[in-house]
């Protein structure tokens, strides 16, 4: 299990078909490989030996997607940085893992020449982006181009393929240790789950240093198919692509699928072409989902549940269960576990648990993590007797369909009862004035917590707390409504598309003893 065969075989069966579409930037398979060959060449050169790690710092291209595969190709392991982080966050992931060798592309030259001084293990800054490379970086293009492609280094299976930095969102990032099989095999199953034909046409527009962006990279060169990427998300860019390059499957958490709908102009774009969406990072509430089949009614829509730990998949929700005449609860599950993987719901000490009741999700089979890197124990925290301990909250049904209910962390204990957040934001969500809604534990003298709300309205909407809490009370138990609502313009997400709750808690929580996640 290599994740360089596609590759091989693109050069066999494909090599004149378009492999990436980036901008004005075309090229073909073979050029593909050429390059990815000559760049490995070249990261040879600047001192990378087996299982080295090498870094980049850019936006979604081509060129990242020939990064990756010419940092395998290589031998090395890749470490895709965070563009979000500060420069000392950058140079903590660096130095954590010993990277010793930062790729970047041009809209982030200051922040790789900041790690000059700030890193202690970074040895080589390579400038691969467009225009000449900044003073004290070698130019990729120009080495590439003096350079003779290397033979493809061939490590796969247990051999280590990546190091893939969490969000951080509580304390310092853990490296992520992920081996070829791991991403491998977990690839090939998203692509069995999902039930993707070969002759497809990609659109990637997920950040790659995130597993969700790597990850459909990899699906989409598995099967040999065209790729067209766009540098970040942006609703016109997306529009634009899907009619000029007939994309017909793309992957997006559904905050992106929100803001991509619900844009303006949709409908003066052909997006006739799109026949499968991939969503993850969260699940799609009843309201969003109803809109996005009624905008795009020729798309089938697969969830994907799992995490960066997990190479990253284990459940899906295929497109049968998104349609409109199956029950609503089933839509709002995370779906059944993939081939390759073992899902229970456990108690506080491991034991599995009666269906229907809430617990921990585990899972066990080939996609679990290496471990965390340089952090013996709290890799022993999660990884216990074979399972991987996700710290979301969950139960499963008698048809085997997952339902993650929280994260563990952001479960409101409130007056003796435990309050699971997404239950009462799905209650939210279903009035038409909302847009988007958190739902968070804060301190209360007489509860200990009490149910919080924040929510994003629509524009030009008007809503009440008032309204709001008594719709709430005539679809949940009255313990779970919100106590309080606090109305903002905006919820702060991570570049993966996930509310960031811990930062809705922290004016609440400042200088109080219990801190919640």
């Amino acid at each position: 299990m290599e994740l360089t065969q596609p590759l091989h075989k693109a050069l066999q069966e494909r090599p004149r078909a378009t492999a990436l579409v980036c901008g004005a930037r075309r090229s073909d398979f073979a050029t593909f490989v050429d390059r990815v060959a000559r760049l490995a060449s070249v990261l040879q050169s600047l001192g990378l030996a087996p299982g080295d790690r090498v870094g980049m710092l850019g936006l979604n291209s081509d060129r990242y997607v020939e990064y990756l595969y010419a940092t395998w190709w290589a031998g090395g392991v890749i470490n895709p940085v965070n563009i979000r982080w500060s420069p000392r966050e950058v140079a903590y992931s660096l130095d954590d893992c010993d990277t010793r060798i930062l790729l970047a592309d041009g809209h982030f030259g200051a922040v790789a020449a900041a790690q000059r001084e700030l890193s202690t293990s970074l040895k080589t800054l390579v400038h691969f982006g467009d225009g000449p490379a900044p003073e004290g970086m070698h130019d990729a293009e120009a080495l590439m181009a003096h350079t003779a492609p290397m033979a493809d280094a061939r490590r796969g299976g247990a051999d280590l393929a990546a190091v893939m930095y969490t969000g951080g969102t509580t304390g310092l990032p853990k490296g992520v240790m992920l081996s070829h099989g791991n991403l491998y095999v977990s690839q090939l199953c998203t692509n069995m789950a999902a039930a993707r034909p070969d002759e497809s046409v990609g659109l990637n527009m997920a950040p790659m240093f995130h597993v969700g962006g790597t990850g459909l990279t990899l699906q989409l060169m598995m099967r040999l198919c065209k790729q067209v990427i766009i540098p970040a998300f942006d609703e016109l860019a997306v529009l634009q692509a899907l009619q000029a390059e007939r994309c017909s499957e793309t992957f997006m958490v559904p905050t992106m699928l929100k803001r991509l709908i619900e844009h303006p102009r949709f409908a003066e774009f052909d997006t006739s072409s799109l026949q499968l969406v991939l969503y993850g990072a969260a699940p799609i509430d009843d309201a969003l989902l109803l809109q996005a089949l009624d905008k795009l009614p020729q798309a089938r829509f697969c969830q994907l549940y799992g995490m960066t730990e997990l190479s990253p998949v284990i459940t899906a929700l295929p497109a049968w269960c998104h349609a409109s005449d199956q029950p609503a609860h089933r839509r709002r599950s995370a779906g059944r576990p993939v081939p390759i993987a073992q899902v229970r719901i456990v108690d506080a000490e491991g034991r599995p648990v009666p269906n229907g009741t809430v617990g921990e999700i585990a899972a066990r089979g080939p996609m679990v993590m290496q471990g965390y890197w340089n952090k013996p124990g709290q890799t022993a925290e999660v990884l216990r007797d074979g399972w991987m301990h996700t710290g979301d909250g969950g139960r499963m049904d008698d048809d085997g369909f997952v339902y993650v209910v929280d994260r563990l962390k952001d479960m409101v204990v409130t007056g003796g009862e435990n309050v699971y957040s997404a239950e009462v934001e799905n209650a939210i969500t279903q009035l038409p004035q909302v847009s988007m809604c958190a739902v968070v534990g804060v301190p209360d003298e007489r509860w200990g917590e009490r149910v919080h709300a924040v929510v994003v309205l629509r524009a030009g909407e008007v809503l009440t707390a008032d309204d709001l809490i008594a719709h709430c009370r005539t679809q949940i138990a009255g313990y779970k409504c919100p106590r309080s609502v606090e109305f903002v313009d905006a919820i702060p997400l991570s570049p993966a598309g996930k509310m960031l709750k811990y930062k809705l808690r922290e004016a609440h929580w400042a200088g109080r003893e219990r801190r919640v996640g």
